[in-house]
């Protein structure tokens, strides 16, 4: 039976993260991967809103929001009120997060030199794959798809609120 494009996907994030994760243990550091887009979007040293930082990492403000919390945990983030607006809170790495950096950068100069090899064994690179996928996305949802798609296989017409459910 072919796995479903949601299944497959997973399995693909869980083959990646999983030797992400193990590559940073490997080289002695207690990292998760899920931080590596704030760390990138903090790592030149300039505060950061959550939202600036979702948008400079290509995640989503909750995702954001949730990482920093914990990463602020493991002392790799600290926070202060913006100087603007005591409102907002702006994020930059702590001492720890700032020592731990260059080790981090070694990590990623060698993950992204093994997503190329992987890239190069492919018939068509994933990571170019992915983008078109992401930009096909942006043009029309996944959800929009499946209605869509759902009006096209279906020979009954959907309920609405005011017909009569049996």
């Amino acid at each position: 039976m072919k796995q479903g494009l949601g299944t497959q996907l997973r399995h693909l994030i869980e083959l990646l993260d999983g030797a992400v994760a193990a590559s940073y243990e490997e080289a002695g550091i207690d990292y998760r991967p899920r931080y590596t887009p704030v760390m990138r979007a903090l790592a030149e040293g300039t505060p950061r809103s959550v939202g600036q930082i979702a948008e400079a990492a290509g995640i989503t403000q909750p995702a954001a929001t949730q990482t920093v919390a914990l990463m602020q945990k493991e002392d790799l983030v600290t926070t202060m009120p913006s100087p603007a607006d005591a409102r907002q809170k702006l994020v930059r790495l702590s001492a720890r997060g700032q020592a731990l950096l260059p080790r981090l950068q070694q990590c990623w100069a060698a993950t992204s030199a093994a997503a190329a090899s992987l890239d190069a064994d492919l018939p068509y690179p994933l990571s170019t794959t992915l983008a078109q996928a992401i930009d096909a996305l942006r043009q029309q949802s996944f959800g929009a798809r499946i209605r869509a798609a759902r009006v096209r296989l279906s020979p009954v017409p959907p309920l609405h609120d005011h017909q009569e459910k049996s």
